[in-house]
């Protein structure tokens, strides 16, 4: 039985954390963006969001995105850098047409800084990029 389920791999689906100047607080925000590169909408996008290391763990977050075009993006938390000395897991599910996909992108501790930012060409921003 297990072997008739398939199990599509997602590809062209992205998470980002970009470091973004808020103008109204006058300060540097960490902002995480999901980010599509297909060349079709994606719908129903859930995203979980955890923090975690060994000893921590933080509180789920969800975010339901209702549809994220192709080639665009979705700005949907601002992350403290407290939690940069944690892992960080996004967890991401939605819909390609009638099918279901899931992947789950981590951002090993310590791997958010500024010294890793990168230039991101569909934002026009710098950060840090999970595939």
């Amino acid at each position: 039985m297990k072997k008739d389920i398939h199990i599509p791999k997602v590809e062209g689906i992205e998470i980002a954390v970009v470091l973004e100047h808020n103008q109204q607080h006058n300060e540097d925000d960490w902002n995480v963006y999901i980010i599509n590169r297909k060349p079709i909408d994606v719908e129903m996008v859930v995203i979980v969001s955890q923090g975690f290391s060994a000893t921590k763990k933080t509180s789920l977050f969800r975010r339901k995105i209702d549809k994220l075009p192709a080639n665009s993006f979705a700005k949907f938390e601002i992350m403290q850098p407290e939690l940069f000395a944690l892992d960080n897991r996004f967890q991401v599910s939605f819909f390609e047409g009638n099918q279901i996909h899931e992947k789950t992108f981590i951002f090993q501790a310590e791997t958010i800084q500024e010294g890793f930012l990168r230039e991101i060409p569909l934002l026009g921003k710098k950060g840090i990029v999970c595939k």
